[in-house]
This record gives C-alpha cells, structure tokens and sequence, in this order.
C-alpha cells in the first residue's frame, strides 16, 4: 500500500543508499554499499564551496569481502566527495573490521573499533543495510554458489516455480 497523497511540499534533500552482493570465482563473498547526499538547491561549504543543485554532499562506498562463515577477510572504503577533508582520511581505518564476523554483536564491535575520530558516521551507519544485505545475497544465491561454498552438501535440484516439492 502506499504512502497518502502529501500536501503541498518541496523536495530539499535525497539520501540514497544502495547495497549489493556478488559472489566471487574464488567463492567469496562481495558485499558493496554506497550512500550519497545531495540537496536540490545551491549551498555553501567550507572546504569544497559553493555546492550547486543535486552535487553530491556525501558519495561514499565500502566494499566488506567474507567468507563462507560471514567472516570479514578484507575491507576497502572510499570517499569520493564528504563536506570535510578529515571525512577521506579514515577510509583506511575501516580495515579493522578485518576479523570481524557479522552476526550477533557486530554493530557493537564496528562501533567499537571504528567509533570517534576512527571512522566515519556515515560509513559506520552503511555498515547496517551492508549487514543485511550480506544475509539476503548468500541465503538467496543460486545453487552454484552455493553449492561451492558447501560443496559436501548437495544442493536440491531446482524447480519450475508453482510445482510442489517431491513427498
């Protein structure tokens, strides 16, 4: 169902936040997130200046590389545009979540690790539909890929949709 009808309004602000998962030749796992901000009018900002209509506030990515286990075995963050010039600089301190298995507990650890002058808000908050998204891509994979990261568990022959499964 959707939202009513709204009243009258004008649109000042989009945040966008896009994640997506692959899975590799080398049967690991890619999960990629990325967030942008962009404002429908001409702003000004310190470091940057002058910011016109749909320029990107924020356009951010990370990309989180996991194992079969959900384990984080490698990490890459970019900042391509922020509002700040310190926002770019802490990119590399997103390695720390190297190790870390996204399961129970694993916002509390990234915020850990990556909390204050460590990390970065934005990014640090991606980590969550990032999280999710890592959840929906390795339960929903087709059986190839999933077949390789279990290979001693055969996997059940697919079906055409709409046909019961054998009794």
């Amino acid at each position: 169902m959707p939202l009513s009808p709204p009243v009258g309004r004008q649109l000042l602000h989009t945040r966008r936040v896009t994640c997506q998962g692959f899975f590799r030749e080398d049967g690991l796992w890619d999960i990629e997130g990325r967030i942008t901000d962009e404002k429908s009018y001409e702003h000004a900002n310190e470091w940057r200046g002058a910011l016109k209509p749909g320029e990107f506030v924020h356009d951010m990515s990370i990309r989180l590389t996991l194992d079969h286990k959900f384990t984080i075995v490698d990490v890459e963050a970019v900042t391509d545009k922020s509002p700040y010039r310190s926002c770019g600089e802490v990119a590399p301190d997103f390695r720390k979540l190297i190790g870390l298995r996204i399961g129970g507990g694993f916002h509390r650890e990234a915020r850990a690790r990556l909390g204050g002058v460590h990390g970065c808000t934005h990014i640090v908050e991606l980590l969550g539909p990032v999280a999710t998204t890592a959840f929906q891509t390795v339960s929903s994979a087709p059986i190839a890929p999933r077949a390789a990261i279990c290979p001693s568990r055969p996997m059940p022959a697919s079906r055409p949709s709409g046909t019961a499964s054998p009794t």
